[in-house]
């Protein structure tokens, strides 16, 4: 796959289902960390602060996925997350199913914080 040039772009070459189900997804981001800025990051779209990557997402064929981008936070909310972790630091969701969105935004706000104490070192 080639690397997304913009947000919009990625978004754009994507199925109604999956772009849907990835507007709710970012939504909830950008509620939680109104301070993050969208753009790609490691070759995906996501969040970025102070212009490093901070959390990203993905489609693919049969689920979408969150990547916090930090194992520690994903570990830290594991048993609340259940099946959806997926990965060392992925977090993935069906097409078919209700976003959790309070909990997105959790794990949003575990890993601002994380970036935030991280960034004033």
């Amino acid at each position: 796959m080639e690397k997304p040039k913009s947000v919009e772009s990625y978004l754009e070459g994507l199925s109604e289902r999956e772009h849907t189900a990835l507007q709710k997804l970012r939504e909830a981001i950008a509620s939680a960390a109104p301070e993050a800025e969208e753009g790609i990051t490691y070759s995906m779209p996501g969040f970025l602060l102070g212009g490093k990557g901070f959390v990203g997402y993905m489609a693919f064929k049969d689920h979408y996925s969150f990547f916090p981008m930090s194992s520690e936070v994903v570990e830290a909310h594991r048993e609340e997350l259940g099946d959806h972790v997926t990965g060392k630091g992925t977090i993935s969701f069906a097409y078919g199913e209700r976003l959790p969105v309070s909990l997105v935004k959790k794990v949003v706000k575990a890993r601002l914080a994380q970036a935030t104490a991280k960034r004033a070192r």
